[in-house]
């Protein structure tokens, strides 16, 4: 079986090997999916990354959830530790760049949104990845952040993916990995 480590880097070089077209056509159908899916609908408040580069867009769902008067939560790493504390965003432009390169929101305590929720909370988080399996694990970027998040998340959680990504095996896990309850894949 293929290491995390090297999984990662394989399923890093099918994404980047990905044309423009491809990534824009399934990533659509992953908005389309994500935007009509009985969970999502029912939420009040979507926890999601900002995507960037290659990543599985998140763009087109954040501006439905606007639409729909949802509150939009997005991640901002804790330096130094594994946790993110998630902000509500109502724009791009407040965005900033983080060292990792990703786009945060800036730590307004104001919009600090909680994580805790609880059995039938409404609240959905969208959960990238490299690739899922099946039963809903993931390989990620390797730093742990949603190892430390899932746990703690109390609502559905859709592991976001395009069906080139998906395995076809059982990804290698750790004990403490969790599944997503979900994967949408376009």
């Amino acid at each position: 079986m293929e290491s995390k480590r090297e999984l990662r880097a394989r399923m890093r070089a099918l994404r980047e090997s990905l044309d423009a077209a491809t990534r824009s056509q399934a990533d659509a159908r992953v908005a389309w999916l994500v935007t009509g899916h009985p969970a999502y609908l029912r939420a009040e408040t979507i926890f999601t990354y900002v995507s960037v580069g290659t990543e599985v867009d998140t763009r087109a769902i954040i501006r439905d959830a606007w639409v729909r008067g949802k509150t939009v939560a997005a991640p901002r790493v804790v330096p130094g530790t594994r946790t993110m504390e998630w902000y509500a965003i109502t724009d791009f432009e407040s965005l900033e760049t983080s060292p990792f390169g990703v786009e945060e929101p800036v730590a307004n305590p104001g919009y600090r949104v909680a994580v805790s929720g609880g059995e039938g909370a409404s609240a959905i988080a969208l959960v990238p990845g490299f690739t899922f399996d099946s039963q809903g694990y993931r390989v990620g970027y390797g730093g742990g952040f949603y190892d430390a998040f899932l746990p703690t998340f109390g609502g559905f959680t859709l592991g976001l993916c395009r069906e080139a990504q998906m395995s076809a095996t059982a990804v290698p896990r750790d004990a403490h990995d969790v599944p997503v309850n979900e994967v949408i894949a376009g």
